[in-house]
């Protein structure tokens, strides 16, 4: 068997103080006019996707591709938070289309047999590619392209080489200019984001103390204080994520956004349980 080592002082608390941090991490509408907001780092991401999927759109029309909106989509499906997972999304969507592509041309002619095959086949890819996205997105995409090209089924027959050729293009085209568009527009608010972050998540952990350190704090006072921290924990975290990724970037302090995480996560498990929520293991962990 794997030897265990003995925990470090306070990772228990630690462990339960990121556990009560994740419970917080659910999208609000106030959240999404923060993000939309003049000066918010979101911005070069929304900026990207216009960008990239317009060029897409564009260049798609003066090739001659019959379906450009198929570029269009496919610009879209790969912008993430950062440079480096917009890439890996690019080659999971290029992959998984042209492989997808290949599974769309052997099940074509058994597809047109009759309208009941037909039918069966993209029921099959739907199951297929609602059960695989969210595990392995090319795997999802070669679910999704075969079932999207026999849609097109539906309304008539079209010649097989014509809705290859498009899709071909189109993913192509689509991944090519939507990560250079990527590249292109930078993001050099991350490092700020990641600094103003660092502040308010070591400004929330001190207030959370100095809360704690009452001798019997006001339960709503409490409740604002862990509600603080929490939020600041996980903006902090969510811009680092961000940052790392990116490039062209100045240099990250990751050294003190790891402290400020660790010691946060303690402070955070100390405020819950003074709330009254059971921990997985009692330590007498630093607050």
């Amino acid at each position: 068997p794997v030897p265990t080592p003995p925990p470090a002082p306070g990772t228990g608390a630690e462990l339960f103080g990121l556990d009560a941090e994740r419970t917080a991490r659910r999208g609000s509408f106030r959240t999404l006019l923060r993000g939309l907001a003049p000066g918010s780092p979101l911005l070069p991401v929304a900026a990207r996707t216009l960008v990239g999927c317009a060029l897409a759109g564009y260049v798609c029309s003066a090739v001659g591709v019959g379906r450009p909106y198929w570029a269009l989509v496919t610009a879209a499906s790969l912008y993430q938070a950062n440079v480096t997972l917009s890439w890996n999304r690019t080659l999971q969507r290029t992959l998984g289309n042209l492989i997808g592509v290949l599974v769309f041309a052997a099940v074509l002619p058994a597809a047109r047999a009759t309208p009941l095959a037909l039918i069966g086949f993209c029921l099959l890819f739907a199951f297929a590619a609602e059960a695989l996205i969210t595990r392995n997105y090319w795997l999802g995409s070669v679910a999704v392209t075969p079932m999207a090209l026999l849609v097109l089924e539906y309304a008539g027959s079209h010649p097989a080489g014509e809705l290859i050729g498009d899709r071909v293009l189109d993913t192509v085209i689509g991944a090519g200019v939507g990560f250079l568009a990527a590249v292109l527009v930078t993001n050099r608010r991350a490092t700020g984001r990641v600094e103003r972050a660092l502040a308010d998540a070591e400004r929330a952990r001190a207030h959370a103390v100095r809360t704690l350190a009452a001798p019997e704090p006001a339960p709503a006072a409490l409740d604002a204080a862990r509600r603080q921290l929490t939020g600041s924990l996980v903006e902090l975290r969510e811009a680092d994520d961000t940052a790392a990724g990116e490039w062209w970037q100045p240099a990250l302090a990751r050294e003190a956004v790891l402290a400020a995480e660790q010691a946060g996560h303690r402070t955070l498990a100390a405020t819950a349980q003074r709330q009254g929520w059971s921990a997985p293991a009692q330590e007498n962990g630093a607050v």
